[in-house]
């Protein structure tokens, strides 16, 4: 099958956070059993990051931006002039959509609130080739220019989803968020997301030593964007009151935030840490890709992702293929696969979340059964059953003629 994804963020840009992990992910899965796989995205700085693309990648000029081909997948970076976060304008757009969409099978839209989702959505219907629209947890506006949002359903978003063949939900809770929305049940496909376990992990205390963290001190570790849907602040004030419980080693606690900022937030986390006299303990780390971000999951103690909304939660899934113990609230999607088994799921809550970190901070064989938890929930989030199941999805949408 010809396939052609479309997602406003792509390898290399992993600051944008999961959308481009989950991306890669399929794409190169799909190309790997034999699929044409080509990826239409936004370029966000190409040719400044070329060293982060395999070294034999040859990057090419096309009349619609910058074009090169990884791992069997070949991906379209069109010249991005205008752009208001993570949504840009793209003048190639149109001359790609001319050219290029004669032989396509199947189209698969990533993410909702950008330019690209829309017009491409519009162009399959006009030609008549089935498409699919995964939200990655967008379609309920929570924080952050929420009019903004419901304009953008009003204009683009109602009908884009409503000529879609299928709308994917990576988790109960995201299904059942699409159903209020006014989506037919029926069309919605429950499919979870995987995660890409390295073959070695790296050696446990390489992140510890960069942060100055002393070995015997426990670590909790939050990384992914630092965005106010995220609750990075709501954890920093459950870590700060952690002393006022009087457990055993409280002081001997840091917590480390790992990903990009997010409309000011790091900021915002710098001066709480201070007003609530944690700063010796709070470390306000850079993105972290590759072996260094399995080093930071390797060396906590705990992961947390204190969530007010969240379609799967990819981070909290690469934290337990670390052997890490997690704890999650419950509008996570990913929080009934580990209840129990390889974390703790509590309300978003401060006070829960702070009970939640006391309960594993200071027991030792709880904190041994969530590790040995997490060995087992890992085999079952890998992307085989992921990948397998998009591939039946897109053979029956395709059609027999064209599979």
């Amino acid at each position: 099958m010809r396939i052609l994804n479309v997602t406003q963020s792509y390898v290399p840009f992993f600051e944008f956070g999961g959308p481009p992990v989950k991306v890669r992910a399929l794409a190169e899965g799909l190309a790997r059993k034999g699929h044409e796989v080509t990826v239409l995205t936004a370029d966000w700085g190409l040719d400044r990051r070329r060293n982060a693309l395999p070294n034999e990648t040859a990057v090419e000029h096309s009349p619609f931006g910058r074009r090169c081909r990884v791992n069997g997948v070949t991906a379209v970076y069109m010249a991005n002039w205008l752009h208001y976060r993570a949504t840009s304008w793209n003048p190639g757009l149109g001359g790609y959509l001319r050219s290029c969409f004669n032989d396509l099978d199947v189209v698969h839209i990533f993410g909702l609130y950008d330019l690209l989702g829309p017009r491409v959505a519009a162009e399959c219907r006009k030609r008549k080739i089935p498409y699919v629209v995964e939200s990655i947890g967008m379609f309920l506006p929570i924080v952050r220019n929420l009019w903004l949002k419901r304009m953008y359903h009003l204009v683009w978003g109602h009908e884009m989803l409503a000529g879609a063949e299928a709308i994917i939900a990576t988790a109960e809770q995201e299904r059942d968020e699409l159903i209020g929305g006014g989506v037919t049940r029926e069309k919605i496909v429950l499919r979870r997301n995987g995660v890409e376990v390295p073959t070695t992990f790296p050696e446990r205390g390489l992140f510890r030593r960069e942060l100055k963290i002393p070995e015997d001190a426990q670590l909790i570790l939050f990384l992914g964007r630092l965005s106010e849907k995220k609750s990075p602040d709501l954890l920093l004030k459950a870590f700060a009151d952690l002393g006022s419980l009087d457990a055993a080693g409280a002081s001997a606690v840091h917590l480390a935030y790992v990903g990009p900022d997010e409309a000011g937030m790091r900021d915002r986390l710098k001066k709480m840490a201070e007003q609530l006299g944690v700063s010796k303990r709070v470390h306000l780390c850079a993105p972290l890709e590759g072996q260094a971000k399995w080093g930071a999951y390797r060396d906590a103690d705990v992961f947390v992702l204190p969530s007010q909304n969240e379609n799967f939660g990819n981070a909290v899934a690469e934290a337990v293929a670390a052997g890490t113990p997690v704890v999650v609230t419950k509008e996570c999607g990913i929080a009934p696969l580990l209840e129990d088994v390889a974390g703790l799921v509590v309300e978003h809550k401060e006070e829960k979340v702070r009970e939640a970190l006391s309960r594993l901070l200071e027991d030792k064989p709880l904190r041994r059964k969530l590790r040995n938890g997490c060995v087992q929930t890992a085999k079952k989030l890998d992307w085989e059953e992921p990948l397998a199941q998009m591939e039946l999805i897109y053979e029956r949408l395709a059609g027999p003629s064209r599979s």
